[in-house]
């Protein structure tokens, strides 16, 4: 089995939209996060606060250096995410379909780098 990460990207308009409009997505993410507890896969998921209350670390020089936002500017952020453990590339898939019709919006399927030997 593979761990695959599901991610969701987003903009701040998706975080400026009522809650009483978000109620419908953040009951059929649940339903689909119930489905994927009982299928076995569930790893870990999360949802993220907007990508300018990040802070971006350089800690590669002599004195560690950060810098309020996240890494990359760009119209979209990281909204939230899954871990499954699934057997391969075509299953992932097929959960990042009921991910997305779920949490109404895009989501990229990537695989974790193997453990080392």
């Amino acid at each position: 089995m593979t761990q695959y990460l599901l991610s969701v990207h987003s903009g701040p308009d998706d975080y400026a939209r009522p809650l009483e409009e978000m109620m419908p997505a953040f009951e059929a993410v649940e339903r689909f996060n119930e489905k994927a507890r009982d299928a076995g896969i569930w790893v870990f998921a999360g949802g993220l606060k907007p990508g300018d209350t990040a802070t971006t670390v350089d800690g590669t020089g002599s004195d560690p250096i950060l810098v309020d936002g996240p890494y990359l500017e760009t119209k979209e952020w990281l909204g939230g995410f899954w871990v499954f453990d699934l057997p391969d590339r075509d299953t992932a898939i097929r959960w990042a379909v009921e991910a997305s019709a779920a949490c109404g919006g895009k989501v990229e399927v990537r695989p974790f780098q193997d453990e080392p030997a």
